[in-house]
């Protein structure tokens, strides 16, 4: 159980973006950061006091120490997506350890239920050496998945139906996404709307197709990572603001581009106007001087920071499968409520408050 505890510890202190002198200066030195080593390393562990000290300190129910997963994931291919290249190492080991830990509690609930749907995973077979072959992926999805030139209502739900195990996580700031797999499981990370009446959701959109493109292109042996990602960028806003619906309402002779204009494309298509001002340089409806002036006066009106660019995409953008799973869990009396509330990760008491039986 030593051994358990030690494991368990680590992960709860990485989840946190905690150090140990970090969880240490949290603890008010109550627990050393020599303690908390000796503890991690397995040669140690704390009193009943300190064991309740330590799951305040890191908001963890005091029976996560000493439970052990059914389920270990190992991620495999992992590529992330930042807002910022300032995120630091505890940062993404922050990342990194949030999703291992709430895709355990997926992958085992499926296997409780004994539930796995078929996927319709997307793959292009060509590899993706320009912007033209992203621009021809994206036509190929669409019709793959019979999406037409209608906007797509919500980018999320659609990949769950797909098959895609995607979550989101309380992560940083700086983090938008994370791909990866685990066995033949293709998995999306994003980062959690932190307030769903007010925050703009049409970066998260972009980030899910952006992590749809690494798992569906194939690129060139060598290319750079910035390339890559400029051309995963390009797949994603041609999946959002299909080629012919763009050329129709931007329309190539013109002067000049409206906020209230490119609120209402941003509002029917789920695209920022950021994205949408790049595809219309992208199809050659702007120049790049154009493009230039927009980005200034984009800046200057500080749009770039967060939720402040004008006009709001009303969608949810939240995976909602393993919620779902919990449920159905429920109603076939397959599990408890407190392990329902396990793999839903909260408390039983919080759990029954939502449980509104109806039949």
């Amino acid at each position: 159980m030593e051994n358990v505890f030690a494991s368990r510890l680590v992960s709860a202190r990485k989840m946190a973006g905690l150090s140990l002198q970090l969880l240490a200066d949290r603890l008010e030195n109550a627990v050393t950061k020599q303690a908390l080593n000796k503890y991690e390393q397995g040669k140690m562990k704390p009193d009943s006091k300190g064991l309740i000290a330590l799951a305040n300190a890191l908001n963890v129910p005091v029976d996560y120490f000493y439970s052990v997963p059914s389920v270990k994931v190992e991620f495999e291919g992992v590529d992330f997506r930042k807002y910022t290249s300032k995120l630091s190492k505890l940062d993404d080991d922050a990342v990194m350890e949030m999703a291992r830990d709430k895709f355990e509690r997926y992958f085992e609930l499926e296997e409780v239920l004994n539930f796995e749907e078929q996927n319709d995973y997307f793959v292009f077979d060509k590899i993706v050496e320009t912007a033209d072959d992203a621009e021809e992926a994206a036509k190929k999805l669409r019709q793959d998945w019979a999406l037409g030139y209608d906007p797509i209502p919500d980018v999320v739900e659609m990949l769950e139906d797909k098959g895609y195990k995607v979550i989101d996580i309380d992560a940083p700031d700086g983090f938008d996404g994370m791909k990866a797999y685990v066995g033949k499981r293709k998995l999306i990370v994003l980062n959690k709307t932190k307030n769903p009446e007010s925050d703009d959701i049409v970066r998260k959109r972009f980030t899910a197709l952006h992590e749809l493109a690494h798992h569906a292109l194939t690129f060139p042996d060598g290319i750079i990572h910035k390339e890559e990602e400029k051309l995963c960028h390009i797949f994603a806003s041609a999946v959002l603001y299909p080629e012919d619906m763009a050329r129709k309402e931007l329309h190539k002779d013109r002067f000049h581009f409206y906020e209230k204009e490119l609120v209402i494309i941003k509002e029917r298509w789920g695209i920022s106007f950021a994205a949408i001002f790049q595809r219309a340089n992208r199809l050659g409806i702007l120049n790049d001087y154009v493009l230039k002036k927009f980005q200034i006066g984009f800046k200057k009106r500080n749009y770039h920071l967060p939720n402040a660019e004008p006009g709001r995409y009303r969608s949810r953008e939240n995976p909602t499968r393993m919620e779902r799973l919990v449920y159905l869990g429920l109603a076939k009396e397959a599990i408890t409520i407190n392990e329902a509330a396990f793999f839903a990760g909260t408390t039983a008491w919080k759990l029954r408050e939502q449980m509104i039986q109806l039949v």
